[in-house]
């Protein structure tokens, strides 16, 4: 996998925003490379659908082929590490808005489902792990301009380490979440 991010456009949003192409994309991401028949197994469906739906991927420069194996043997990875977006790109494209809706609730529902995974073995980890994940939440008073700078500036530390502890075999790969919404999204803005 690069290491690079991809910004999405509105086709790229169009074909993520299905059920099995986000799972596939997510599971290249956290797995590495694999074929279509083990992501088959892996998210239990069938090697026909997985390998259309990785082409589909592909055609938006969300995966490629590795250019390891042949046939169903075909090693697939994701192309790169993560990726973002801007809603204000799709303005004017009612279908890529639609399907970002649609990407951003699936992604949550993605997390809810990791994150309830952990609690429930958190009690198995030692205590220092525990101490130091969590969750936190906090409010800020802030314009758009602050809200991104403060985006920006989390984005920094989040970089800074992460690879920090690649050399040591303690360290371990933590998920790290940033959501940042209004308090009361019903007030006018």
């Amino acid at each position: 996998m690069s290491d690079s991010q991809i910004h999405l456009d509105a086709a790229a949003v169009k074909v993520l925003a299905h059920p099995l192409r986000s799972r596939l994309l997510s599971a290249l991401r956290r797995g590495g490379p694999t074929t279509a028949t083990e992501l088959a197994d892996q998210l239990d469906t069938n090697t026909g659908a997985t390998s259309y739906h990785l082409r589909k991927l592909a055609s938006v420069g969300l995966v490629e082929d590795t250019g390891e194996g042949e046939g169903r043997r075909r090693e697939w990875r994701a192309a790169s590490r993560l990726h973002s977006w801007d809603p204000s790109d799709f303005a004017e494209d009612e279908d890529a808005t639609t399907a970002l809706n649609w990407l951003m609730r699936d992604y949550l529902t993605q997390f809810v489902a990791r994150y309830q995974d952990w609690l429930n073995v958190e009690d198995t980890w030692p205590l220092e792990w525990r101490d130091a994940t969590g969750h936190d939440d906090d409010m800020v008073v802030a314009t758009p301009e602050q809200l991104h700078q403060m985006r920006t500036e989390i984005w920094e530390v989040v970089q800074r380490y992460r690879q920090a502890g690649s050399d040591d075999p303690a360290a371990r790969a933590i998920s790290v979440h940033y959501v940042a919404y209004p308090r009361d999204p019903r007030a006018e803005p």
